[in-house]
């Protein structure tokens, strides 16, 4: 098989239509890029010295094209999946994320010429060296990341177990285990992730070939020309090189690729910044400092969870509340279009329904920024539990409680805020207390729209240093913290209108 005359068969993206052209670069004085940091070695990621602090070999690139375009450049987060969807909403100007120039890649997005070419290779644990070409790799357990080159030359190849990964983080997890034999992945990649370490080694030539493409919407044509144009002149004058040479990635391929040929003998400083940075983070005094700089940065994430689900569940108490009386004493218009909500709700996953409310309703119009578009996602799915909880705790006041308030001249209305709505909340209580610390850990899900919570953090910290039992146990202890105090205030308040009520029946 000739491996490398095979055309890379990357990602799939959906390309939405009828959306609004976002600004060209030449009528602002910013241009809008978006990654995926989070997991993106040596792309653009987090610095292991400063996880504040983004960089990367992209990174790198685009804030040079930036100052050659006379613009400054805004970087957006986005998760993989989101990165062409949100390009197409006008959530930014251009998306730099290796993406490969795919033909499926190119009907979905407009790209610049390729700024990087690189081959898949092949990572092993030190005792299996003698897994060092394709063919060798017949009848093993092989990983890879999901929808790439390598994951469709291994496809091809019935006799190799293929294992897909959403991050390259798991699968180097995996081979270190031994869950897997080997890992085929791009080149970067591989020598980012197993360059660094001493149990595992890439061996072998590259395999086939990959190019990376900056992706624009359909129809941004200034930006894409003035972009490339730059990309060209980065290429002649050897800034490219420059670039990649101080990351270690200035290749052969490369040289041929953009027709530079200089020896310039760049200095790779931040390869090995990168290599010293996760090689001193060992021993309990590398890991202790390590948790102390995770401090802050979780506890942000902590605030934004706490705030999200706080403005949520005040949505869902609002509006359950209104579903579950309308349900209960509304005519029948009201019944049955609040048990439609509630149904509609409750059968179809949360996960859908914010992805819907962030890209779909764009399609008609309305545009919601990530956190509020995550607090009404939140607050209109648990709405519909609420709406159940509170119809049961109204279900539950003996029905002459109504009848005596009536009787006491009161009217319906009042006989319900004043009589029944009080003893059903009683009831419902410890229920909404589990439901909100339901929605806590629910209010992961709002990552997938760009918003960095705790689950976020913990993905963006363990990919970062290869670490997730200690960061694990640190944002799980920031879970228990925030729901720990509700708990407690639950069983304050039952106590509270316990004896209450136990007062009342006494006179």
């Amino acid at each position: 098989m000739a491996l490398a005359l095979l055309l890379p068969v990357g990602r799939s993206f959906a390309a939405p239509a009828g959306q609004p052209s976002p600004p060209s670069a030449a009528t602002t004085h910013e241009v809008s890029w978006a990654s995926d940091g989070e997991a993106n070695v040596p792309y653009v990621f987090h610095d292991p010295a400063d996880t504040n602090h983004l960089e990367g070999f992209e990174f790198d690139m685009v804030q040079e094209i930036a100052r050659r375009l006379g613009r400054s450049a805004r970087f957006v987060q986005n998760d993989w999946d989101g990165l062409i969807p949100g390009l197409q909403r006008g959530m930014y100007d251009m998306v730099v994320d290796g993406i490969e120039m795919t033909p499926d890649h190119v009907q979905a997005a407009l790209f610049s010429r390729p700024y990087y070419v690189t081959g898949d290779r092949i990572v092993v644990r030190r005792d299996r060296q003698d897994l060092n070409s394709f063919s060798s790799l017949r009848g093993h357990v092989v990983g890879t990341i999901k929808e790439t080159l390598a994951e469709r030359l291994l496809q091809q190849e019935s006799s190799i177990s293929v294992r897909s990964y959403e991050e390259e983080t798991y699968a180097f997890s995996d081979l270190r285990n031994g869950r897997l034999d080997a890992l085929l992945l791009d080149g970067p990649i591989a020598l980012y992730y197993a360059g660094v370490t001493d149990d595992l080694v890439i061996v072998g030539d590259p395999i086939g070939q990959t190019r990376y493409g900056i992706a624009f919407r359909q129809g941004n044509l200034a930006l894409h020309d003035a972009v490339d144009r730059v990309l060209g002149d980065m290429m002649q004058d050897g800034t490219l090189q420059e670039i990649l040479g101080r990351w270690n990635l200035w290749t052969p391929e490369m040289a041929q690729m953009t027709g530079d040929h200089t020896q310039r003998h760049v200095e790779p400083t931040q390869w090995l910044r990168y290599r010293d940075a996760m090689r001193s983070q060992t021993g309990w005094m590398g890991l202790l400092h390590r948790y102390v700089g995770f401090l802050p940065i979780i506890g942000e994430a902590a605030g934004l969870t706490l705030i999200v689900s706080a403005l949520a569940m005040v949505l869902a108490v609002s509006l359950g509340l209104v579903l579950a009386l309308g349900r209960h004493y509304g005519p029948a218009p009201v019944r049955w279009g609040s048990g439609f909500y509630i149904e509609i709700i409750r059968g179809t996953p949360l996960l859908i329904q914010v992805l819907f409310i962030f890209y779909g309703l764009p399609g008609l119009g309305i545009k919601l920024s990530p956190f509020f578009a995550g607090v009404l996602a939140l607050g209109l799915n648990y709405a519909a539990y609420e709406a159940e909880n509170y119809r049961a705790g109204l279900s539950s006041v003996p029905r002459g409680q109504m009848e005596a308030a009536i009787a006491l001249n009161m009217t319906h209305g009042q006989a319900l805020r004043l009589v029944i709505i009080p003893q059903a909340f009683r009831t419902v209580l410890p229920v909404m207390t589990n439901d909100f610390i339901a929605l806590l850990k629910d209010s992961s899900l709002v990552s997938v729209i760009t918003l960095t919570e705790l689950t976020k953090t913990y993905i963006r910290l363990s990919s970062t240093y290869y670490d997730y039992i200690g960061t694990g146990l640190l944002v799980g202890a920031a879970y228990l913290l925030l729901g720990l105090p509700f708990v407690r205030f639950a069983r304050y308040v039952e106590r509270r209108l316990g004896k209450s009520i136990m007062r009342s029946e006494h006179h």
